[in-house]
């Protein structure tokens, strides 16, 4: 194809990716691709910001995840109530009412050390992890933000994808040539609907709104103590409610309304004052109804075009898995791309995309739409709000349904750090697939496809902050390495070797040799180095290599 010769805003050098989408799905993306020196450019029909938050909770694998990028600390100045306030998760009948139970630190979110991860759970609005990302993103000369402009249209080739974009402003149409194109725009994604993959699964299991609204003085007027959800069990309006900002910003969630219900601003202060009991000049800032659903792409590919995020998964946002799941498969195919583009990263690197994300996807969608079963309506009691024996008997039995049906919604460990790829083209499987099992205690692996397992060093370090831009080879003990070395500086795979003393951490990878991604994965172990294992876990060959000892240092 021959480049274009209109580039936005004066753009000096033809993108080799476009992003279309400017959440955090799309931000990551261009993130992961500027990091790697790889040219792209970010569209978005609009300014992002307003009060309403579509996600609060930073998980702790995303965190990790902005710790790579060297912008969690950033996230946690953000933090709107600061990094200590505890992340609680209350069910009261009411602000006012009783207590049923509480789950403590929930996500994971206190900043204390654990050996398990490099960074704990965050609860911050997803407007203000928009803001570090992006923040992080001005100081790329890679990576262009272009607002006010609208994805039209694309068609592809073999040499290439060009993308139709439409100024909001003026209505003109422009031409931009790029060799892939990512859909990130959301669960209307324009680019799903044009590369003519559909959503599958069902929709429209709930309906709901999320108002948020200025609470002068509500944080202390309960006694149920600081958290960031308080879920209220009562007739009035079975509810999630908590605060979301400071400036006594709060967002109420009434749950699984009847259909066609409907809630102006007028009644959303009264169905606040009611739910709660709490009586105070409430403002409503925004409201918004959503419907919950659990819908996947049918694909995720076509050709040089590619879905992220919402664009390709819909599910309840019951465990605030939706969003850190988008920002993993931005991870996941930036850095892929990146290594495509650079020369390192064959064909079935991206071929392994959806064949790693999608499984993924469903089990993360299974558990959401598990979590999603247990609503406030459904915990109701007739008498629970009863002073008395025969009041406090119904508020224990409701507290032992949510004991056993909610605490998996609100410790995720299991599921934010222990899932596993099986069944990739670049993973080298060693046996032990048959026998996992997708657990919500994690216990953390090294068996090729799982994240690599953290650990802090000696010197106070994480683990993690070793690894390279690229492949990792982890060293326990005296392995010869030799033969890594010279397969990397020979294919031009980005290699760093990584030698520890530590038993604990060498307990846990097993093996003397592992083989970290990029996106920190495991792509292979073992007990020698296995020649061509680089060209397989970089997509340039289709089958795993062997390893025998004496072939391990043959260069």
């Amino acid at each position: 194809m021959k480049p274009s010769d209109s580039l936005a805003s004066g753009k000096s050098k033809q993108p080799r990716v476009i992003i279309v989408g400017g959440g955090p799905t799309g931000l990551a993306t261009a993130l992961e691709l500027g990091t790697r020196s790889i040219e792209c450019l970010l569209v978005e029909r609009e300014m992002r910001g307003g009060h309403a938050p579509r996600a609060k909770t930073t998980n702790v694998r995303t965190r990790e995840l902005l710790r790579r990028w060297g912008i969690a600390e950033a996230l946690a100045e953000a933090s709107p109530f600061g990094i200590d306030y505890p992340t609680d998760v209350h069910f009261v009948t009411r602000l006012s009412g009783h207590s049923l139970t509480r789950f403590a630190n929930a996500l994971q979110g206190a900043p204390t050390r654990d050996d398990r991860y490099s960074e704990h759970g965050q609860w911050i609005p997803q407007y203000k992890l928009e803001s570090v990302l992006r923040d992080r993103l001005t100081g790329l000369e890679n990576v262009e933000i272009e607002y006010g402009c609208e994805f039209v249209s694309f068609d592809q080739d073999e040499a290439g994808v060009r993308v139709t974009l439409l100024s909001v402003s003026t209505g003109e149409e422009r031409v931009i040539e790029a060799d892939y194109l990512v859909g990130a725009d959301g669960g209307r994604s324009a680019v799903r609907e044009a590369m003519g993959a559909e959503m599958e699964g069902r929709s429209n299991l709930s309906r709901n709104y999320n108002i948020i609204f200025h609470a002068p003085g509500l944080g202390d007027a309960h006694a149920h103590g600081p958290g960031v959800m308080y879920w209220q069990v009562n007739p009035e309006s079975p509810s999630v409610i908590g605060p979301m900002d400071e400036g006594d910003l709060w967002f109420f969630m009434p749950l699984t309304l009847p259909p066609e219900k409907t809630i102006t601003d007028e009644e959303a202060v009264e169905l606040i004052k009611r739910s709660t009991g709490i009586e105070l000049p409430y403002r409503i800032l925004s409201s918004d109804m959503w419907f919950a659903s659990r819908l996947l792409a049918n694909k995720y590919r076509e050709g040089r075009v590619f879905l992220a995020g919402d664009a390709c998964h819909l599910h309840p946002p019951f465990g605030g898995f939706g969003m850190n799941m988008g920002v993993a498969d931005a991870v996941d195919l930036g850095w892929k791309l990146g290594a495509v583009l650079q020369g390192w990263g064959g064909p079935a690197l991206l071929d392994s995309y959806e064949a790693e994300r999608r499984p993924v996807h469903n089990l993360v969608m299974d558990e959401a739409e598990s979590n999603h079963g247990t609503q406030p309506a459904t915990l109701f009691r007739d008498g629970i709000e009863d002073e008395g024996p025969a009041g406090d008997a119904i508020r224990r039995e409701v507290a032992d349904i949510i004991a056993t049906t909610k605490g998996r919604e609100f410790y995720t460990l299991g599921v934010v750090l222990g899932l596993r790829y099986l069944g990739s083209p670049v993973i080298a499987e060693d046996g032990t697939e048959a026998e996992w099992r997708m657990s919500l205690d994690y216990v953390p692996s090294a068996a090729p496809g799982s994240l690599a397992p953290h650990g802090w060093l000696a010197d106070g370090s994480s683990l993690y902050d070793q690894f390279g831009p690229g492949f990792t080879l982890l060293v326990f003990g005296n392995v010869e390495t030799l033969g890594a070395e010279r397969e990397a500086a020979t294919t031009g795979i980005p290699l760093t070797i990584v030698r520890l003393d530590d038993s604990r951490l060498a307990e846990r990878y097993e093996k003397p040799l592992a083989l970290i991604r990029p996106d920190q994965h495991v792509a292979w172990r073992g007990d020698v180095w296995a020649p061509g294992m680089l060209a397989f876990a970089a997509g340039k060959v289709a089958a795993p290599p062997v390893a025998t000892a004496a072939e391990a240092n043959v260069g």
